[in-house]
């Protein structure tokens, strides 16, 4: 084994640990219990059931695929499963990118790991995992076409599609980059722009496969809805202004400093690079550089464009430099070398191997860390009934732990209760951050039962009110009830 073959390998291992993440999405417990009711009823759901605020609303269950699949690893081989099957769609994600990155394998691998740290906070057990995926997938097959020409590599986008569609509303993702790749081979053309990537590839093919894309995504169980559903839940101004990932990334938090490095580093690799992008990339990343600024939540999509930009530029920059490094040659190891690369590699895959399992082995402390686990057992014990009233970012495990025993005040699936009047929502905030017209939100709905925070202005107001009384308490959460 080359030492060139042991490093990818490090750094395909390196990707398949780094993207371990144990179930602790708020979303996790819902997408759960989604795809449990499709596998024991087959049948999608079309209303609302897990809360009682919106119980019977309509709901679009645009992610059934996924929250099936994840349904059935759960009930193969439970969290460990999970586990494992993530960081695998991860590490392929991140690979595919790596293929589209030049400088390989030292530079591009590189650029490929920093890309990874600066989408981690978004990554987990999530259907947008799989979003990402296909993201990667079309970029890489649109790449393919520009570089070859060959237009049956297309051919692989439209059945693709089809399961985008019925995976995740980011679907119309797919036809958009298409349609970006076909108006930067036109405008390429037009300007006779002499890009980095400049090639010979024709529009036409390019636009066959976007209307046919386009075609396929009423062949979903919510027909044509969907074609007006992701562009309603991204002008929600309540979902914008109330969940987090959809804010504008916050760059005093740490987790989000490799983004506004790898950010910086791009634009400025650019400047300094001699050589131009071609008008397909510049378009794609100005206009996702301006996305991801209005939300976090774009930031892995962001690394995705932006990783072969970083690499294409630092590899014009550092061939200008003297005494550059010869790391790219080929080589001729010894035995005695390959028989010691092929020991480090399989030590390397050990421990990554350790690694991953020793994720999913903790999958109870990082519940306890992230979720109220303590205050739900109780609440099964001494058997305590609803209404309950409950943290957003809960309401997910609340389904998990509870349903059908209990229903939600509130939980992830904000495109729901932003879809059917926004009531909920803004019902949710008044009381939670303790508004004038709180009390108004609780008896509404007859809430008996109140889990949250104990650092929520609520529960300041819920411990002086003589109408409430605390009946449990711990580090991560307090409950109260109703007299």
């Amino acid at each position: 084994m080359t030492t060139r073959r042991l490093f990818l390998g490090i750094f395909v291992l390196a990707l398949f640990a780094l993207t371990a993440k144990s179930a602790t999405d708020p979303d996790f417990g819902w997408h759960l219990r989604t795809g449990e009711y499709i596998v024991t009823t087959s049948s999608i759901p079309r209303t609302d059931f897990f809360s009682y605020t919106a119980a019977g609303e309509p709901w679009i269950t645009h992610e059934w695929l996924t929250q099936t699949i994840i349904y059935l690893l759960y009930q193969t081989g439970g969290i460990i499963a999970l586990v494992f099957f993530f960081a695998l769609v991860a590490t392929v994600t991140f690979w595919l990118l790596y293929l589209r990155c030049e400088g390989k394998p030292y530079l591009a691998a590189f650029v490929v790991l920093f890309a990874a740290l600066a989408a981690a906070p978004l990554w987990g057990i999530r259907p947008q995992s799989f979003a990402l995926l296909l993201t990667s997938v079309f970029l890489y097959i649109l790449d393919r076409y520009r570089r070859s020409n060959s237009w049956p590599v297309l051919l692989w986008l439209p059945p693709l599609m089809l399961v985008w569609v019925n995976g995740h509303a980011s679907f119309p993702l797919g036809p958009f980059l298409i349609l970006m790749y076909l108006i930067g081979e036109l405008a390429e053309q037009w300007l006779a722009w002499n890009g980095a990537n400049q090639t010979t590839a024709r529009p036409l093919p390019l636009a066959g496969v976007f209307l046919a894309c386009l075609i396929l995504v009423p062949i979903n169980p919510n027909g044509v809805e969907l074609y007006l559903y992701p562009f309603q839940t991204l002008t929600s101004r309540v979902m914008q202004a109330n969940i987090q990932e959809w804010r504008s990334p916050d760059f005093h938090e740490l987790a989000l400093q490799p983004f506004l490095w790898m950010l910086i580093s791009t634009w400025g690799a650019l400047a300094l690079a001699r050589k131009r992008i071609g008008l397909t990339e510049l378009f794609l990343l100005v206009g996702f550089t301006f996305a991801v600024l209005g939300s976090m939540r774009q930031i892995p999509i962001w690394t995705l464009i932006a990783a072969p930009v970083l690499a294409a530029a630092l590899s014009d920059v550092l061939a200008r430099l003297p005494g550059k490094s010869k790391l790219d040659t080929n080589e001729h190891p010894s035995r005695a070398l390959q028989i010691l690369n092929s020991i480090i590699l399989v030590v390397v895959a050990l421990a990554a191997l350790l690694r991953v399992t020793d994720t999913a082995l903790k999958q109870d402390a990082a519940e306890r860390e992230y979720y109220p686990v303590a205050a739900v057992a109780w609440l099964r014990e001494q058997n305590h009934r609803g209404p309950l009233f409950n943290l957003y970012d809960w309401g997910g495990y609340l389904i998990w732990k509870l349903y059908p025993t209990e229903r939600v005040f509130i939980d992830g699936r904000a495109d729901l209760y932003s879809l059917n009047g926004d009531h909920v929502i803004r019902e949710y905030v008044a009381a939670i951050n303790g508004s004038l017209n709180w009390r108004a939100s609780l008896d509404q709905y007859n809430v008996r039962l109140v889990l949250i925070p104990p650092d929520t202005p609520l529960t300041t107001l819920l411990t002086d009110d003589p109408q409430w009384h605390q009946v449990y308490a711990d580090e991560t959460a307090v409950i109260f009830q109703r007299k």
